[in-house]
């Protein structure tokens, strides 16, 4: 007879976390031997990164509710970059102080939280960015392990997309999941315009009706055919097209609203799915109403962040390549423009009036020691970053030819 798994899905568990048990193990050997020569001495450390992936040029800090939880309990003074703040590299977003043997080992599990955390509210912003006024939903929770799936879609969420797809992923940030019919419906029924009926007929009518139309038949045929069955009840058709089939996406997309427009269903959406990323979004925005983004969130590129020792009792040291002592990072109100300077050096201007710091008090003596905004406010501090981001910033791949 097989045995059974000690355990049914190979993650963490929030105990073992939080017991410093997720920890490489050179951690551990470092605090067995610091222990043993009695070393207790204070550090402070510094969270940032020396580049982004690709050719980003701004990311933007998640995983800062769960640091917290993380350091809470332990004697420690950490200062944070709030949740949800566009960065550039070089500037620290974290500062931990306390004696290091009590908490070097929870460095692995920090990281860990804010670098996927950042990653995946980093790309979840440059498709925001780039689709603008256009519906943005998270699809990708079926491409990482399931027990991560509320943790990419809430940052997804804070990072800017309209909506989640995951009924546990819209639990934790206070929305109703988003969706309406998959292939599978349609094959199952044996008909596209049936399989929208039978939704139709069932399914609460808050949640909007959108007929996915590239399953058996072409999209332009289909878009007629279940425009014509809902009627002013038909909110969108989505297209997911896959790449064997693809050929010019603009253009089958393009055919499909001639055809809707045509025939009086102006007022029918089109979205667009399937490998989907913030470069094919400034392609197809001018047809495209929406868009669900999957993979490519979801898949996001973790953000490189290092911790590193940047003072030992007050003195400055550092290894090689990084820069020694404590700093404040300030942000002119206001602006994107930021200032990294030594720790109690003020930044320029009467008082330095016109900047504030970011980096700000979020554990004190192992106790939490400011409110942590939920999702939607998050999100909303995100959006308003981006209004004052250049649109330049996201690099581009050569867009569609007007003919």
């Amino acid at each position: 007879m097989a045995k059974t798994p000690k355990r049914p899905f190979h993650t963490a568990s929030d105990a073992e976390i939080k017991s410093g048990e997720v920890s490489d193990v050179y951690f551990a050997r470092t605090v067995q031997i610091l222990t043993h020569r009695k070393d207790t001495k204070r550090v402070k450390a510094e969270v940032y990164l020396k580049s982004l992936p690709e050719d980003w040029r701004w990311g933007v800090l998640a995983g800062v509710e769960e640091a917290a939880s993380l350091l809470e309990g332990l004697r420690v003074d950490v200062l944070a970059m709030d949740e949800g703040t566009l960065f550039e590299p070089y500037q620290p977003v974290l500062r931990i102080e306390g004696t290091y043997v009590e908490w070097a080992q929870y460095e692995t599990a920090l990281l860990g939280l804010l670098c996927q955390a950042s990653g995946i509210a980093t790309k979840a912003a440059r498709c925001k960015k780039a689709a603008g006024e256009r519906q943005v939903i998270s699809f990708g929770a079926r491409r990482m392990h399931p027990s991560l799936a509320p943790m990419i879609e809430r940052n997804a969420f804070i990072g800017g997309c309209d909506g989640v797809a995951v009924t546990k992923s819209a639990e934790l940030i206070d929305a109703d999941p988003t969706g309406t019919i998959p292939h599978s419906l349609v094959l199952m029924v044996g008909d596209t315009v049936e399989a929208l009926r039978a939704f139709h007929d069932v399914v609460d009518t808050k949640v909007r009706r959108v007929a996915l139309i590239d399953t058996l038949q072409d999209e332009k045929f289909e878009a007629i055919r279940v425009a014509e069955a809902l009627g002013k009840d038909l909110y969108a058709v989505r297209l997911d097209t896959p790449s064997s089939r693809r050929g010019d996406f603009y253009r089958i997309i393009e055919e499909v609203r001639w055809e809707l427009d045509l025939r009086g269903f102006g007022h029918v959406k089109i979205l667009a799915s399937g490998g989907i990323d913030e470069y094919e979004i400034l392609n197809l925005n001018p047809v495209v109403d929406g868009y669900g983004v999957g993979t490519s969130i979801a898949n996001a590129p973790v953000l490189n962040f290092a911790l590193d020792i940047m003072e030992i009792e007050g003195r400055p040291v550092a290894k090689r390549g990084k820069w020694s002592g404590a700093k404040a990072v300030y942000r002119r109100r206001g602006t994107s423009e930021t200032l990294v300077l030594p720790e109690g050096k003020k930044p320029p201007g009467r008082d330095g009036a016109t900047w504030e710091p970011l980096l700000k008090p979020l554990v004190a003596a192992g106790r939490i020691a400011r409110d942590l905004p939920p999702p939607r406010t998050l999100r909303d501090f995100v959006l308003d970053q981006l209004t004052r981001v250049p649109l330049d910033t996201l690099r581009r791949q050569a867009l569609r030819r007007d003919f």
